[in-house]
């Protein structure tokens, strides 16, 4: 399964750096997957839901996946998110994956008027390096930049790279799956602060089309 990546709010929400922990009283995520190989008489695999928290496991040789997805935040100073977001996967070797996600970002805080427009492009490469066994778990790594195409001065944008080194883990038993781990960012940027980022999902399988998952990330 491929978790949802983590996508960085606009600079007026994220001047600590743990917007994501700190700074947001809601955040709701809303995907529609439709995920298909590239190549021709290829099979199909389904993608796990939109968690912050990652996993190892990069999409298939010669697969890929297409995501399109929208990101609501809210806290005292305003509004932002995504409407929508796109994201793209694809195997272009044995336990590589490429990655990126193209958002048409939106700000609106409380005491401004609201801008719409081209976010900040989200590229990067999963690399799985141990594959699982009955008792060494699966392990990744997943970097990550942020390119700052969207207009800083407008709240769409950070205004600089950012980048996110992280290592990812799973483990299977049954219906039962756990992954998770974390890394360091990079978030550079007037206010801003670099910080440590870590998460863990357990999910379990209840049928072939529904699983139930609890998560925690710091």
């Amino acid at each position: 399964m491929n978790g949802r990546s983590f996508i960085k709010s606009p600079d007026w929400l994220k001047k600590t750096g743990h917007t994501n922990q700190d700074h947001l009283s809601c955040l709701v995520a809303i995907m529609i997957a439709v995920i298909f190989p590239f190549i021709p008489g290829g099979g199909t695999s389904w993608a796990g839901p939109p968690f912050i928290t990652d996993d190892p496991e990069p999409v298939e040789y010669r697969h890929g996946e297409f995501y399109v997805a929208s990101i609501y935040a809210k806290d005292k100073d305003g509004q932002s998110g995504t409407a929508p977001h796109f994201e793209i996967n694809y195997g272009v070797w044995p336990n590589v994956q490429l990655h990126m996600i193209a958002p048409f970002a939106y700000a609106k805080p409380n005491d401004g008027s609201t801008q719409y427009g081209f976010g900040d492009l989200e590229l990067g490469v999963k690399y799985r390096f141990i594959q699982e066994t009955d008792t060494i778990p699966m392990v990744g790594i997943f970097p990550l930049i942020e390119v700052p195409t969207g207009d800083s001065s407008r709240g769409l944008g950070n205004g600089q790279a950012q980048i996110f080194l992280p290592i990812w883990l799973q483990k299977s038993w049954g219906p039962w799956t756990t992954y998770g781990g974390g890394g360091y960012w990079r978030n550079p940027g007037d206010g801003n602060k670099d910080y440590w980022f870590f998460g863990w999902e357990g999910q379990r399988e209840l049928s072939q089309e529904v699983d139930y998952w609890r998560g925690a990330f710091l």
